[in-house]
């Protein structure tokens, strides 16, 4: 089928219009290059080589829990003057329907475009997306290791606008590629591939409450219609989009307050669910590394209405893994006096005093942006931000100026 000029998904124009905001943050790369030594040896370098290597990370999440929000709180981190959709858009006169977002150091890429069949398939094999058996992983595996090792790739295209697979796009290597979508660690061999995983885990309560406010208000749904469609999704989710959470290196866990009564997901607990030994990551702690911690900051520093913020930090076991847990309980009145909570974490991966707080405002109106969703989207991807230069001796520069 050819391409269609259609309008972009939702990821593609939430990253898009982060382009303003991430023009402070530059990747100090050395692209391919040739050095001359003292005995005229000649060193070449190209990306993807074992001294260039590209950085692949992965997010899992099913759909509305929050992905293209931290998308761009991640993006925000690595920068390049160019962030926009893959083909530069329809200002060019060229641009196609695209799930791709592109920058001068990042691409991401949304794992939908792997769905085996398009929509009037899986009406025929009577499969939801959601199922294993939907998705082409040796296609997925092949692409990202050959997009790993510095070659371009012909991927297909997933049109969410009207379920077509859609003739495929050039991808081409950048320094950090990210994955986003159902299932980037159900299939072992992409798995291996990933440096970095990190699952968004939404619990039943919060997504019913937030699928009601979306589709109720917002489009005027019934509540048994509602209802009913998170049942329908519920069978599949549980076996082939949920037991990922046991691959995964950090898990951002949403659910419902234990400080008030709330069945409308106004106010939040968040845990940060950290896994102990993996590769160039250190968890961030709270007072004490290792301690059990329960910490009620409010005060002359911090201004909480009710029911008031609760922090919590402390070890534990999950999917038979020792983690450190992070968690919030709560929202902030004032983002600015985030820095106070900022200055008793450590391991936070800021390169300046207060860059966390920094960089939750930035993106003071998106959604999560008072809690602890975004408070620890944003964390995590400053970690990722480390665990990238940890990887390839490269330096990320962050400008405290444009605070």
């Amino acid at each position: 089928p050819s391409r269609t000029m259609a309008r972009f998904s939702p990821l593609v124009l939430a990253l898009a219009l982060l382009a303003p905001v991430v023009t402070a943050f530059t990747v100090q790369r050395t692209p391919s290059f040739v050095r001359k030594h003292a005995g005229a040896t000649t060193v070449s370098m190209a990306l993807g080589d074992a001294d260039e290597p590209i950085v692949l990370i992965g997010v899992a999440a099913d759909s509305g829990c929050g992905k293209s929000t931290f998308m761009r709180r991640l993006v925000q981190n690595f920068g390049g003057s160019n962030v926009g959709p893959l083909g530069g858009g329809f200002g060019n006169g060229d641009g196609w329907e695209t799930n791709t977002l592109v920058s001068d150091d990042v691409t991401v890429i949304c794992l939908d475009d792997y769905h085996l069949n398009d929509r009037e398939g899986r009406k025929v094999t009577k499969r939801t997306a959601l199922d294993g058996a939907e998705n082409n992983f040796d296609l997925m595996y092949e692409q990202l290791a050959a997009l790993k090792s510095g070659k371009s790739i012909k991927k297909p295209i997933y049109n969410h606008v009207n379920g077509t697979l859609d003739t495929p796009e050039e991808i081409k290597p950048t320094n950090i590629v990210i994955v986003e979508g159902l299932h980037p660690f159900y299939d072992e061999r992409v798995r291996e591939l990933m440096d970095f995983s990190v699952y968004l885990d939404i619990s039943d309560e919060i997504k019913f409450a937030w699928k009601i406010q979306r589709d109720m208000e917002e489009r005027g749904h019934s509540l048994e219609s509602i209802q009913a469609s998170i049942e329908s999704r519920k069978p599949d989710f549980d076996q082939f989009v949920g037991p990922q959470r046991a691959y995964s290196d950090l898990v951002i866990s949403v659910l419902p307050t234990d400080l008030v009564a709330d069945d409308v997901g106004k106010t939040l607990k968040v845990k940060m669910i950290q896994r102990e030994g993996v590769d160039n990551f250190d968890p961030v702690y709270l007072f004490d590394e290792g301690s059990t911690i329960s910490w009620v900051p409010c005060g002359k520093k911090l201004t909480c209405s009710f029911p008031g913020i609760k922090f919590a930090y402390g070890p534990d076991v999950y999917f038979d893994k020792e983690v450190s847990v992070l968690e919030m309980d709560g929202k902030f009145d004032n983002l600015q006096e985030l820095i106070y909570v900022e200055s008793h974490l450590s391991n936070t991966a800021t390169k300046f005093y207060g860059e966390l707080t920094q960089q939750m405002l930035k993106l003071s109106d998106a959604p999560g942006s008072d809690n602890g969703t975004g408070f620890f989207q944003t964390l995590c991807a400053l970690k990722i931000r480390e665990i990238y230069e940890k990887i390839t001796s490269k330096k990320v520069a962050a400008d405290p100026i444009s605070a």
